[in-house]
């Protein structure tokens, strides 16, 4: 089977998405490494590396112009628009459609199909970890790093409000980020760890292995 590194080459992954997966799973590895009750963490891992795998679909490339080096945005312009044509318009349903292509299992296309913020009551009232931990993963990761949880569902508002997702309006991100605090309460209940011990620096060695993971 190909690394995780080689699929990403292979779809042309822009490397700041590159990146993010790879934080994702670097959370989700240590959540799973410091877990008291049994975790399927090969699922949680593959979900992880590969949920946002269509999101330049999405990706405004006029912001943080430091992600479109060194070729330059006429040519991520020209990846996105393949990647639209490919998949359509929903990032969301290329991120589950490229799961299915790189022949990922029918449970870890499940945790990719769950792993979205407007699904985050439905994630906290769920009985599967998998998701959970997947999930909490994607909301500990910004642009450049590992934050707090509070800070990371402020940036992500800041900038997905201006483009009208309405679950970023007040009430809206009142109530969803009620169920993702509830959710880290959930996961650090059953942790050796706290949310602290999760940053850029516990997480580095984790990035860098996770790049040859075998995807099988």
């Amino acid at each position: 089977m190909k690394t995780a590194q080689e699929i990403y080459e292979e779809y042309n992954i822009i490397p700041n998405l590159q990146l993010h997966q790879l934080r994702v799973a670097a959370v989700g590895s240590i959540v799973c490494e410091n877990l008291t009750q049994p975790v399927n963490t090969h699922d949680v891992v593959l979900a992880c590396l590969f949920h946002d795998m269509g999101n330049i679909i999405k990706f405004d490339l006029s912001v943080f112009p430091e992600f479109r080096e060194p070729k330059g945005i006429e040519y991520w312009e020209g990846i996105k628009k393949d990647f639209v044509r490919r998949y359509g318009d929903v990032a969301h349903d290329a991120n589950v459609a490229i799961a299915r292509e790189i022949g990922l299992s029918e449970a870890v296309i499940r945790l990719i199909d769950g792993v979205t913020f407007s699904n985050m009551e439905a994630t906290a009232e769920s009985d599967s970890m998998e998701q959970k931990i997947a999930e909490y993963g994607d909301c500990r990761v910004g642009p450049h790093g590992i934050l707090p949880l509070a800070t990371r569902l402020g940036e992500a508002r800041e900038r997905y409000l201006k483009r009208g997702k309405t679950y970023y309006s007040e009430e809206g991100f009142k109530k969803l980020s009620a169920a993702a605090e509830e959710l880290e309460r959930q996961i650090m209940a059953k942790c050796r760890i706290v949310p602290e011990d999760i940053n850029d620096s516990s997480a580095a060695p984790f990035v860098e292995t996770l790049r040859t993971y075998d995807v099988s």
